[in-house]
C-alpha cells in the first residue's frame, strides 16, 4: 500500500526513509509514525538494505507533534495511545530488550545504523525521535530545540534517559529546562550532532558517508558493534568486557572476518556478506 505521509527508496545498499508533510514542517502524526515503524521494519529485513537514513522532505526534519494531536490530548486524553502501547507490548520481540521495544525507543534494536539526517528545524518530539537513531548529521541550517516545558509539558518518551547520556546532564538541563532553541554549531559542540554539513549539498554528502558504511565495513560487525554498545548502557564493566571476548571468539568463525582479512592483503574492496 503506497505511503500517505512518507518516503521510501533504497538504493546502493542504504534505505532512506523521508518524513513528508513539508507544508506542515513534517509534524509528527499517527499515520506518519505507524508508516515509520512500518519502513524501518522492511528495511531491518531486506537484505539488499545495510543502512538506514531517516531525513525530512522541504526545509525542515521534524516541528514535533501535529497541534491538531496536542489539541486532541488535551481536550479527551491519551486514550489512543494507551491502546497503541498495549498493541506494541502484544507483540515484544524475542532476545530484545524492553527498554528498546517502547513507543519511539526501538530504532536502537534494529540491527543496522540508522542516521537521522537533519536537514533543518527539529524540535520536540522530532528531537526525541532524533535521539534514538545511531548518529546525528546535521545540515548548518538546523536547529534543535526541546519545546516541552514552554507547553507545559515534560521530557517525553524517555528523553530524560537518553538525552542526558549525549550531551552530558548540565546541557539536556539547560535544553530542557529553556527550552531555547540553537543551532547546529552549538549542537556540535556539546555532541548532540555528529558533525554538520553544508545545506546545499547536505543530503549528497549523507549519502556519501551512508553509502561508505554500506560498502567498506562488515554489516555483521556493525550490527553486534551496534548491539554491544546499547547493551553495555545496562551492563557493568566485567560483563561487558566478556560479551566482547564471546563475541570476538565468535567473529573469527565467521565468513565477513576472512574476507575482512583477505580484501586487506589483496589490496581490493571488501565483498563482505554479512556471515
Amino acid at each position: 500500500m503506497p505511503s500517505q505521509e512518507i518516503l521510501y527508496c533504497v538504493a546502493n545498499r542504504v534505505a532512506t526513509i523521508t518524513l513528508n508533510r513539508p507544508d506542515k514542517l513534517n509534524a509528527w502524526t499517527a499515520v506518519m509514525e505507524k508508516e515509520v515503524s512500518s519502513a524501518m521494519e522492511n528495511a531491518e529485513h531486506d537484505h539488499d538494505v545495510r543502512v538506514i537514513v531517516l531525513t525530512g522532505a522541504g526545509r525542515g526534519f521534524c516541528a514535533g507533534a501535529d497541534m491538531s494531536l496536542l489539541s486532541a490530548v488535551a481536550e479527551h486524553g491519551l486514550v489512543d495511545q494507551n491502546r497503541e502501547e498495549q498493541s506494541r507490548e502484544a507483540a515484544l520481540r524475542d532476545g530484545v530488550p524492553l527498554d528498546f521495544q517502547k513507543r519511539y525507543s526501538y530504532f536502537p534494536a534494529i540491527g543496522k545504523p540508522v542516521i537521522a539526517a537533519i536537514n533543518g528545524p527539529v524540535v520536540g518530539l522530532g528531537l526525541v525521535i532524533t535521539l534514538y537513531c545511531d548518529l546525528r548529521l546535521a545540515s548548518d541550517a538546523a536547529r534543535f530545540s526541546t519545546t516541552f516545558a514552554r507547553r507545559g509539558l515534560v521530557a517525553e518518551y524517555g528523553m530524560a534517559w537518553m538525552l542526558p547520556r549525549i550531551v552530558g546532564i548540565a546541557n539536556a538541563l539547560d535544553l530542557l529546562f529553556s527550552a531555547r532553541t540553537i543551532d547546529a554549531a552549538e549542537a556540535l559542540g556539546m555532541g548532540l550532532v555528529n558533525r554538520i554539513l553544508p545545506q546545499e549539498s547536505f543530503l549528497e554528502k549523507v549519502h556519501e558517508y551512508a553509502r561508505e558504511l554500506a560498502s567498506t565495513v562488515s554489516p555483521r560487525s556493525l550490527r553486534i558493534i551496534k548491539r554491544q554498545v546499547y547493551e553495555a548502557m545496562f551492563q557493568p564493566l566485567s560483563e561487558a568486557f566478556d560479551v566482547s571476548v564471546n563475541e570476538m571468539m565468535a567473529s573469527f568463525k565467521t565468513e565477513d572476518f576472512k574476507e575482512g582479512v583477505a580484501h586487506f592483503v589483496e589490496k581490493r574492496p571488501p565483498a563482505f556478506t554479512g556471515r
